[in-house]
């Protein structure tokens, strides 16, 4: 078992910005919650135990369905890049290679179980590659309970995937799929990744959405070596696993949404366990050294001009490593002060008007493409013009870059713009994909 002792995990701070101030008759409270994780950039190597065998477990699940010879690009490429993952593995972690199709087949080790990373170990893998070939449908759902049985077979801290997929999940139903999700919900975290064009974005931002990990489109896939090497790194530095926000709330308050706002949006309310009296946990995943905002919102009981109280509790909370209840990492504290003084209680604090934006734009986004694949040009000229609005407003580059190649931007500021005529099917893509990721707000 990993040692948790506060030389080997991150340490965790959490900071609360918002406007407590309230007016008579106010009963809605917004924070931005802060997380910072700082000491666990190299926790994937400390949390090796003594015997060698590491606490971390990655399975790569690797699409091999009869589309990925077209081109033959895509399976070269997929290869390469698994191999690059096998490289980036440290000594001592646990893993595997999946091969998906309309079943999922173990390519590495092949025991039913996991490797340990060592140099013998990754060469074995990358030599296992070979036999990676196209043929088949596409069940991802079969991959997914495949790498939790995996992960679920050795003492694992961290447990993580990647999926890589190039087509559409037509070999079985969304139900199938939602059942697997649901099924490896809060077992192990997934990356997912599209190859060239021909994936379903929602289905893949789906996984990863349900999966607690990133999801992102590879046009060519010539990159995809670097992408993987960067995902696998990512997830070699994770040092504490299953880590949640705790929100604890006085009687009487209710709570309006919890939402991941930074570096993505995720709506985490509908995902809460209950923790004790008045108290639910929301999952986070697996931390190293990062940081990520929280838009927390509660509607208080009505109170007097003058009177405060405390809306709501926020801590982290992770897993007790000797099976004890879970242990409190860090908190902060929601308030709500009731005044008189119009300037103070109508003043929106910085933060949270720059998330509620950033949402918005993710929101807007969806909704013009979603509007202009329907045919409805006037709808995704509106949608997409308040979202090059938005991206302009909060100096959001990277999605405003994505957005000009969708429209022709007339005046960013008022959000005038005309629909293009022709779009790259990568760039829309890429635009979807990408239309949760978010700027975060400057202090």
């Amino acid at each position: 078992m990993a040692n948790f002792s506060k030389s080997t995990v991150p340490q965790f701070s959490v900071d609360v910005y918002q406007n407590e101030f309230l007016p008579e008759g106010g009963r809605d409270v917004s924070s931005i919650v802060t997380v910072t994780s700082t000491g666990g950039g190299t926790s994937g190597q400390r949390l090796l135990g003594p015997g060698g065998g590491g606490t971390a477990g990655v399975v790569i699940m690797v699409d091999c369905s009869g589309s990925m010879d077209y081109p033959s690009t895509k399976m070269r490429g997929a290869r390469e890049a698994t191999a690059a993952a096998v490289d980036t593995l440290r000594d001592g972690t646990s893993f595997a290679v999946v091969a998906g199709t309309h079943v999922a087949k173990e390519v590495y080790p092949g025991n039913g179980g996991l490797a340990v990373a060592d140099a013998r170990t990754r060469a074995e893998a990358k030599e296992s590659l070979r036999r990676l070939s196209a043929g088949g449908g596409t069940a991802i759902g079969t991959w997914l309970r495949l790498a939790d049985r995996l992960l679920a077979s050795a003492d694992l801290t961290i447990r993580h995937g990647i999926l890589l997929t190039d087509g559409r999940n037509e070999h079985e139903s969304p139900e199938e799929l939602r059942a697997a999700l649901d099924a490896c919900a809060g077992r192990f975290t997934c990356d997912a990744r599209g190859v060239g064009t021909d994936w379903e974005v929602k289905e893949v931002t789906g996984i990863a959405s349900a999966l607690l990990g990133t999801a992102d489109i590879v046009a060519d896939p010539s990159a995809l070596a670097a992408d993987f090497t960067a995902m696998m790194e990512h997830a070699m530095d994770k040092g504490v696993a299953d880590v949640a926000l705790r929100l604890w709330t006085p009687v009487g308050v209710e709570i309006s949404f919890v939402k991941q706002v930074a570096p993505t949006v995720e709506d985490l309310t509908g995902r809460r366990t209950e923790a004790g009296p008045r108290a639910g946990d929301y999952p986070t995943g697996s931390w190293g050294d990062e940081s990520r905002d929280y838009h927390v919102s509660v509607r208080v009981p009505q109170a007097a001009i003058g009177q405060e109280m405390l809306a709501a509790r926020v801590s982290l909370i992770a897993p007790d490593p000797a099976g004890g209840d879970p242990r409190p990492l860090s908190q902060g504290l929601v308030r709500a002060v009731w005044t008189d003084d119009l300037a103070m209680s109508t003043s929106i604090n910085p933060q949270v008007a720059h998330y509620t934006g950033q949402a918005e734009l993710a929101d807007v986004i969806q909704q013009g493409l979603d509007a202009r694949k329907s045919g409805d040009h006037d709808g995704a000229t509106a949608k997409l013009g308040r979202a090059v609005q938005l991206a302009a407003a909060s100096g959001n580059a990277d999605t405003a870059k994505l957005l000009s190649k969708v429209v022709d931007v007339v005046d960013a500021a008022t959000g005038t713009v005309r629909l293009k005529a022709k779009v790259a099917e990568a760039d829309e893509m890429t635009l979807e994909t990408r239309s949760t990721k978010t700027v975060r707000v400057k202090r």
